[in-house]
C-alpha cells in the first residue's frame, strides 16, 4: 500500500475488521501489516505443533561398572546397553573405582573397550575414553545411522 499514515492505517484495518500488526518497528517507517491476528497466531500455533510432533528425542542413558564386573551383570548391562541402542538412544559407558582400584585404571579400561567391541556392529563411540571425575572413566556411544529409531516420546 506504500507510505501511509498511521491514523488512516488504523481506519483502512478497522473497515476491513482486521488487525494491524507491526512487523518490524526498527526500520524507517515502520512496517505493519493488516491482517488477522487471531487466525495467524492460531496458524503459528499448529504449525509449531505439527514440527514438535514430527521430531525424534534421543535421550542418553547411562549405564555404570566397575573393575570387577562379573560376567553375568556385564552380559546383563550388555543387553541393556543394546536395547537403548536399538532404540536409537545414546549411552554413557561409566566406570566407577573406589578405593584402591584407582590405581588399576588399566583394568576399567580394558572392561570399557571389551564393551565398545562388542557393541561395534550396533553403535560407534562418539568420544573417546577419558577420566571424568575424580574416579570414574567414560565415553559416549551412539547408535549407527543404520539403526532404525523408534519413537520414544509418549502419544496422547
Amino acid at each position: 500500500m506504500g507510505i501511509i499514515g498511521l491514523s488512516e492505517a488504523i481506519k483502512l484495518a478497522r473497515e476491513k475488521s482486521l488487525d494491524l500488526v507491526e512487523v518490524s518497528k526498527n526500520s524507517t517507517p515502520p512496517v505493519c501489516r493488516i491482517m488477522d491476528y487471531g487466525k495467524f497466531k492460531y496458524e503459528q500455533n499448529k504449525k509449531d505443533q505439527l514440527a514438535k510432533k514430527k521430531q525424534v528425542i534421543i535421550h542418553t542413558k547411562e549405564i555404570k561398572f566397575r573393575p570387577n564386573t562379573d560376567d553375568h551383570d556385564y552380559n546383563f548391562k550388555l543387553k541393556n546397553i543394546i536395547s537403548f541402542l536399538k532404540e536409537g538412544n545414546k549411552v554413557k559407558l561409566t566406570i566407577a573405582f573406589k578405593g584402591r582400584e584407582i590405581i588399576h585404571t588399566d583394568l576399567g579400561v580394558k572392561v570399557l573397550q571389551r564393551v565398545i567391541e562388542d557393541i561395534k556392529d550396533i553403535g560407534t563411540p562418539e568420544s573417546p575414553i577419558k577420566p571424568d571425575a575424580k574416579r570414574t572413566f567414560s565415553a559416549i556411544v551412539a547408535p549407527l545411522k543404520s539403526t532404525p529409531r523408534t519413537q520414544t516420546k509418549p502419544k496422547d
